[in-house]
């Protein structure tokens, strides 16, 4: 039974703590004072965010066979305003963060986020953190289906996403901020 307007105002705003406290086994994230709690992603969600950070990765973050100059992060805690986050995926261009010591959650928003949908986090990702990343400036966000197996690219202007690219089961990749590189869709679906 979902609380009454009354009960929510009274309910205290979630904290750290109340993240540090979530089972080991949920994903815990701070949204507008509210705490989400979500599985680990299912197999399909984690091999499209697994392969997917590899592709960038390799020539991004690793310099083999690109222009690297990125941090590129699988499941980064996101510290941003009062908000806690954790994308699937997240890169820092090292420009913007030369380096890569201090705490064991990121105060800087990213330069890129990539959210993997699922039935479970579909409308967080959607409604809730995706407004986050425009607040804070992230410059780019994809996200990815792997039911329906496509990626929509997305880049902030004026604070706002504007779609840059759309692909499609096996499509070729190449796409903003990682343009510098092409790969298969279809490597990220089983």
């Amino acid at each position: 039974m979902a609380a009454s307007p009354s009960e929510a105002l009274a309910r205290p705003r979630a904290t750290y703590q109340d993240v540090l406290d979530a089972p080991a086994h949920q994903v815990a994230e701070i949204i507008d004072g509210t705490l989400h709690t979500h599985p680990r992603p299912a197999r399909p969600h984690a091999r499209a965010s697994s392969v997917l950070g590899g592709k960038i990765g390799g020539p991004f973050d690793y310099d083999a066979g690109g222009p690297g100059g990125w941090w590129i992060i699988d499941d980064p805690e996101l510290h941003l305003g009062e908000d806690i986050l954790v994308p699937d995926l997240a890169g820092w261009r090292r420009e913007r963060m030369p380096e890569f010591s201090g705490p064991p959650y990121f105060p800087l928003a990213p330069d890129w986020v990539c959210e993997v949908l699922s039935a479970s986090t579909r409308r967080l990702d959607l409604h809730g953190k995706r407004p986050v990343y425009a607040r804070e400036g992230v410059g780019h966000l994809w996200l990815i289906e792997p039911t329906d197996r496509t990626l929509e690219a997305f880049e902030i202007r004026d604070r706002e996403w504007a779609l840059i690219a759309t692909a499609k089961d096996d499509d070729p990749i190449s796409i903003r901020p990682f343009d510098a590189i092409t790969f298969s869709l279809g490597d990220l679906w089983p």
